[in-house]
């Protein structure tokens, strides 16, 4: 393992030596944990950083700075106590079709590459050598760094593409562990073949195994433990229970799978439409948590008659998704809902395909140049080749309240009719457009994490107001019970010895 003497000399001085978790699969929950461990240092009195050299997601978040970065790292430096900033996500690809995304280096896009045209250039060295420079800024700032690999450790086809997972695990000196999702099933085997897959110089560097997702009591798994430790020769540091009742913002959008309730009687039904291309759907995160509320994803037209509210969010490709809407029935339904008097918004992508049209001469997202918008907002939209990427106050409509939010997104929106702008910015400038209170449109993502436009957005069909909700200290709880939790089931002694070995 390579670790550089200022490395060494910092750890002398007390810092810790980092700590990497990867996963024998996608979704084995290494974003959880990663931010569990996050919170954990923090409580103990060090200083730590999550870092994630790569990353693949939809779901993006604004640097103070004004920069773009995987949510899963601002949500993990937000646990650590300290602020974003690309250096803990150097790369972020943003699939823009099922073959190609728009790649994100140091917080701004360099264009739409192909998978070949990603994976298998020449320049994966200098990618790399820009990833080791974040990492190695990052390790000059906060100790331990807590690093989080990327899908399956063992995928043999792309090893000597790696930049994210064991390559960078040696090239940091990281204590890694092992994550495996035993609720998937199959979990001896997925275990005991990623470690057999490995190169020595790869199996040297994991420290330790977790299991994830355990259903019932750990004890009768016992056994399991010993027979796991044999085969892999690695110890199992601790066994996290199957858990549901503790949020923390998701990454990847398969969590939407589970929020296909429907509507139910008693509360304001939410509609999100469900695109294939969707992004920053946490954008409805405080919203779903209002008891006023019961919020839903669907792609079925019958479903949006049923809402009170309907949503278009964000998207990645504004033009695939609209003409995906418009094949399957969903603007049809979207039009009718609107017709009949129940409230319908857009944000950001959704924002663009409410107006007249959106054009994309250049191609930014797509080989089509132009289409027809939904016909709801007089708007329309130009694609360029210019990102908008900030965190920023500003007034909801005539509201007086100051509210937070943050703006990621191609194309520029223009009013072709009188301009009526709902949200203004300190500067004077200002977003969106407002027809009336059941028909807006905006770019800003995070405005309905602000109460008091929830309580203007359901004003029409609730007359309780919004219960004093916190929910940033929500999500502080959150993580301090997640901490909680991995003190509880994983040998911290242990990792703790480690770490400053």
């Amino acid at each position: 393992m390579r670790v550089s003497a200022k490395l060494f000399n910092m750890r002398s001085n007390g810092w810790l030596r980092p700590i990497m978790f990867v996963g024998t699969g996608s979704d084995v929950g290494k974003s959880f944990i990663t931010t569990g461990f996050c919170r954990v240092f923090k409580q103990d009195g060090y200083r730590p950083a999550p870092f994630k050299a790569q990353n693949m997601s939809l779901n993006s978040y604004a640097t103070p700075e004004g920069l773009e970065i995987g949510r899963a790292q601002a949500v993990q430096a937000e646990a650590c106590g300290i602020p974003c900033h690309t250096d803990m996500n150097p790369v972020l690809l943003k699939p823009v079709t099922d073959r190609s995304s728009q790649v994100v280096l140091h917080g701004r896009p360099k264009g739409n590459f192909s998978a070949a045209e990603y994976f298998l250039s020449g320049n994966r060295e200098a990618l790399f050598s820009e990833v080791k420079k974040a990492w190695h800024r990052l390790a000059g700032q906060y100790s331990p760094i807590v690093m989080e690999g990327a899908g399956s450790i063992s995928e043999l086809n792309l090893k000597r593409l790696d930049i994210t997972n064991m390559r960078m695990a040696m090239e940091a000196g990281a204590a890694t562990y092992l994550i495996a999702d035993i609720d998937r099933g199959g979990v001896f085997g997925s275990l005991y073949g990623t470690m057999a897959l490995l190169d020595p110089e790869e199996r040297q560097c994991i420290s330790g195994i977790i299991i994830n997702k355990f259903r019932g009591d750990p004890g009768l798994f016992e056994e399991g433990r010993i027979r796991l430790e044999e085969l892999c020769q690695t110890p199992v540091v601790g066994i996290l229970p199957f858990t549901r009742d503790i949020f923390i913002e998701e990454e990847d959008s398969v969590a939407l799978k589970q929020k296909h309730s429907g509507t139910q009687g008693g509360k304001v039904n939410v509609a999100v439409v469900l695109l294939q291309r969707l992004s920053n759907f946490t954008d409805f995160n405080r919203l779903e948590r209002d008891p006023r509320v019961n919020l839903f994803y669907t792609r079925e037209p019958g479903e949006i008659g049923k809402a009170d509210i309907v949503i278009l969010p964000g998207s990645k490709n504004t033009i695939e998704d609209l003409h995906a809407l418009k094949s399957n029935g969903m603007a049809e339904a979207i039009l009718k809902a609107a017709g009949d008097q129940k409230t319908v918004i857009g944000i950001c992508g959704g924002f663009q395909m409410m107006g007249g049209w959106v054009r994309d001469p250049l191609h930014v997202e797509t080989g089509i140049d132009h289409i027809s918008g939904l016909g709801l907002l007089p708007v329309g939209t130009v694609m360029g080749a210019e990102k908008t990427t900030r965190q920023c106050s500003f007034r909801f409509r005539e509201l007086s309240a100051e509210c937070e939010g943050y703006e990621i997104h191609m194309g520029t929106t223009r009013a072709f009719a009188e301009e009526r702008p709902l949200n203004h910015f300190p500067d004077g400038s200002t977003d969106g457009y407002f027809l009336d209170g059941k028909c807006w449109g905006t770019y800003l993502h995070g405005l309905l994490d602000n109460p008091i436009i929830i309580d203007e957005l359901l004003a029409a069909y609730t007359r309780s107001s919004g219960e004093n909700f916190d929910y940033r200290q929500y999500k502080e709880d959150q993580y301090d019970r997640l901490a909680g939790l991995i003190r509880q089931h994983i040998d911290m002694d242990g990792i703790y010895k480690t770490l400053k070995s």
